[in-house]
């Protein structure tokens, strides 16, 4: 497992601090190939090592963006591109999720990796039957990497022809499956109901006037 990056996003109002969402991202030096086989045999019980370990409160972490569990071009009847050659069932694909989901201790969010938009829709359709507690997803390339092409042949109009049109499909695709399968950050936490929220500014005021400063 190894940890790609880390960023600050919109705070979820604990207060003391911009809320830290971390992406981390499996890999095996022994099997090396990420999209071969042998590794969309490894990589559910590498997502979930990931995701039971960084969700311990001492990293910090309050959004984790994770991978897809599984691969799904080794799942079977979702990739028209596979020869045949499958690593789970759909009932097992879907058991994964589940698994992966069950060591999460804070909000999830999903990458792409680079994936079809395609593909990444199919996963996410899986994750909404397996029943999966995400949150939502940030991504660029499944959505947006097709415009590349589209720049590359034809310059700057182009791309903002493909944007106006493909560009919007995808996005408008991917909206449909994530009003019907996401889930609020807050259900981790009992509901919206549960939640205390607090003026980050006036907490840090009053802290500073605690401390005598």
């Amino acid at each position: 497992m190894q940890r790609r990056d880390t960023c600050s996003e919109h705070s979820l109002g604990r207060g003391t601090h911009r809320d830290l969402l971390s992406a981390y991202v499996s890999y095996s030096d022994s099997i090396g190939d990420e999209k071969s086989l042998a590794y969309a045999l490894a990589k559910p019980e590498k997502v979930k090592k990931l995701t039971r370990e960084f969700s311990q409160e001492r990293y910090g972490v309050d959004i984790l963006k994770l991978e897809i569990p599984i691969n799904p071009r080794f799942v079977e009847n979702i990739d028209p591109d596979n020869n045949g050659t499958y690593a789970y069932t759909r009932e097992d694909a879907k058991e994964h999720y589940r698994e992966v989901a069950g060591e999460a201790q804070v909000p999830f969010i999903y990458l792409s990796a680079g994936v079809s938009d395609e593909i990444f829709r199919a996963s996410l359709e899986l994750a909404a039957e397996a029943g999966t507690p995400y949150s939502g997803v940030l991504c660029g390339r499944a959505t947006w990497q097709s415009g590349i092409t589209a720049y590359a042949e034809g310059g700057k109009q182009a791309l903002t022809t493909w944007l106006k049109q493909q560009g919007v499909q995808n996005i408008e695709a991917l909206n449909a499956i994530l009003r019907q399968g996401a889930q609020p950050w807050w259900n981790l936490y009992g509901g919206k109901d549960h939640l205390d929220i607090v003026d980050s500014f006036s907490l840090k005021r009053s802290l500073k006037s605690e401390s005598g400063q």
